[in-house]
């Protein structure tokens, strides 16, 4: 019996001794016994013999779940390892990060020798090896070394895969009307776009930050001209997908689009997962995974809703197929949490330095010498006051690392009434919160905060040190929901269809779409454009009639009728 064919039957007889329904029986059988049914009488050779740990007689589920993760990952170092035992081992990793989760350093410590990489297993999830992963607040999810993240969209333990997308039939071929490969170039008077948009993800970063040079709804794309050329850049280096570089010249600066950062995966909420630091793409044969002209290797995007017209990268089908994680906990959310976690900070901060204190009279020359990382250090100590975790602590140094920044500075009263007036308008800028209750408790402790730096910064003062790191919280039972909105719930507008004897053109089709609709499929075509709906027509009715589209609810007949009469009519512009 092959190395496989007896783990296989040790993961049947534990089955066989739990209970009908139970959570860690189902686990096994969908993402362990499944994929290892496959492969269980390959002539794998177990180059090292199981320790006596893993073949001992356990005497609890989860010793013996420890002891098959344990075999699994010394049989899934082999050379050549099939997908399938990587995909079950992952999903044991899994278990024991719930049965037993300080037994982790162990299959971190068998898998050190291996790379970092992502292999898209075919019709099935992405296998991580040792890489980090975050959620959409930049808080870290608790590693296991190896992962199958979820691909199909279904898994009910986002983002970890359940073997659901074996039981749905899930496939990971390319949509044929997914947008052309083509690289655009932008050209400004000093700097020149170049952007691919069969790559994009459409999450927004560029347009949404900087709408004076990147248009949605509107041609050309990027006017590069229309913006200061920092700011272009930053756009550029932010663009999660990799589809934006830029170009000085002739020369693309792709060494500096390309950021020098740690691997790691981020859970985009309801959307990707946005991949950094050069993480390799491989498919099954172990070769990296194709790409669009002038893509990045360094950051790209991948699709987990299961509805990517480019998979395995995100196309942005997850907003039009509705997509969305499993809601948050019924509880009141940390400030933290609803300013947008670490990723919200960053960016106001940056914005902060990058932008307002070079300009400033009153500030320039406080933060003259201030070390490459400062913004995300005050942006780790901002986290942890509104209740995030305890980032500035852990590398920084907390409460005396921050009153130390501040002693014999002899700050100005104008120069803190400024410090607190320009972060205001950074976080304005960059979108954070603007509801009255989180700019309440977020102007306060600006206030609060500023004005202890003051007094921390006077010759003579003497700061009570090892004080804990101050954590605010809303202000006044102010937090959201604590009272009715005064402002009314926009209302969709109502359509008059034409009446079944008369001509329908299309004045009477774009109606039928609505701005939501437009911007879900904008990156493929513009519904409110008759030369794009008169060429994709056919497929529309197509999905109409089935009900597949719009994702939200499906049309009524009658308005189904009056699309279909037009198509019928040889679709009269």
């Amino acid at each position: 019996m092959s190395a496989l064919a007896r783990l296989r039957a040790d993961v049947e007889a534990l089955v066989a001794d739990l209970d009908a329904g139970e959570a860690v029986r189902d686990r096994l059988v969908r993402s362990v016994q499944r994929p290892l049914a496959l492969v269980a009488d390959a002539a794998l050779v177990t180059a090292q013999p199981p320790t006596a740990e893993a073949t001992a007689v356990a005497s609890s589920v989860a010793e013996r779940v420890v002891a098959l993760a344990e075999r699994a990952t010394r049989e899934r170092l082999e050379p050549e390892a099939p997908l399938e035992l990587v995909e079950a081992t992952a999903a044991l990793h899994d278990l024991v990060a719930s049965l037993a989760p300080q037994r982790l350093e162990m299959f971190a410590a068998l898998q050190a020798t291996l790379p970092t990489t992502i292999v898209v297993q075919p019709d099935g999830p992405y296998l991580a090896t040792n890489a980090a992963v975050v959620d959409w607040l930049g808080v870290e999810v608790p590693a296991r070394p190896q992962l199958a993240l979820c691909r199909c969209g279904q898994s009910q333990l986002k983002p970890f895969c359940d073997g659901t997308h074996a039981e749905i039939g899930f496939s990971d071929k390319k949509d044929p009307a997914h947008v052309p490969d083509q690289r655009d170039s932008y050209a400004g008077q000093l700097l020149t776009v170049l952007d691919n948009r069969a790559l994009c993800s459409h999450s927004g970063f560029c347009s949404d930050r900087l709408a004076t040079v990147f248009h949605v709804a509107s041609d050309p794309f990027v006017t590069p001209s229309a913006g200061r050329i920092d700011e272009t850049i930053r756009a550029v280096r932010d663009c999660p997908s990799g589809t934006l570089s830029f170009a000085l010249g002739d020369l693309e600066a792709r060494a500096q689009v390309d950021q020098e950062r740690a691997p790691q995966v981020e859970v985009a909420k309801d959307g990707p997962y946005r991949v950094t630091g050069a993480i390799p793409l491989l498919d099954a044969d172990g070769e990296p995974v194709a790409r669009n002209e002038g893509a990045s290797f360094e950051h790209y995007s991948l699709c987990r809703c299961g509805s990517s017209r480019n998979k395995p990268f995100c196309s942005g089908m997850h907003f039009y197929a509705d997509f969305h994680d499993p809601p948050p906990p019924d509880r009141e959310p940390t400030l933290f949490e609803w300013a947008g976690g670490f990723p919200a900070l960053e960016r106001m901060t940056r914005r902060f330095y990058e932008r307002f204190v070079p300009e400033d009279p009153l500030l320039g020359p406080l933060f003259s010498e201030m070390a490459p990382d400062h913004p995300e250090r005050v942006a780790a100590w901002l986290g942890e006051v509104f209740g995030g975790p305890p980032r500035h602590s852990e590398l920084y140094g907390g409460y005396d690392q921050m009153v130390a920044q501040h002693l014999s500075r002899a700050l100005s009263e104008e120069q803190r009434a400024r410090w607190v007036q320009l972060m205001c308008r950074a976080a304005d800028d960059v979108g954070l919160p603007a509801d009255a209750a989180f700019r309440a408790a977020f102007a306060g402790y600006l206030e609060w905060g500023s004005r202890i730096a003051k007094e921390n910064s006077t010759p003579d003062a003497a700061p009570p040190k090892h004080m804990p790191v101050p954590h605010w919280w809303w202000v006044c039972n102010t937090a959201p929901g604590a009272r009715p909105s005064s402002v009314p719930e926009p209302k969709e507008e109502q359509v008059t269809l034409p009446p079944a004897d008369e001509p329908v053109a299309f004045a009477q089709i774009k109606p039928l779409f609505r701005q939501q609709d437009r911007v879900s499929m904008r990156f493929a075509f513009d519904l409110w454009a008759y030369d794009d709906v008169n060429r994709n027509a056919e497929a529309i009715l197509e999905r109409v009639r089935a009900g597949s589209m719009p994702c939200d609810g499906a049309w009524p007949a009658e308005k189904v009728d009056v699309f279909a009469r037009w198509v019928a009519a040889g679709k009269p512009e």
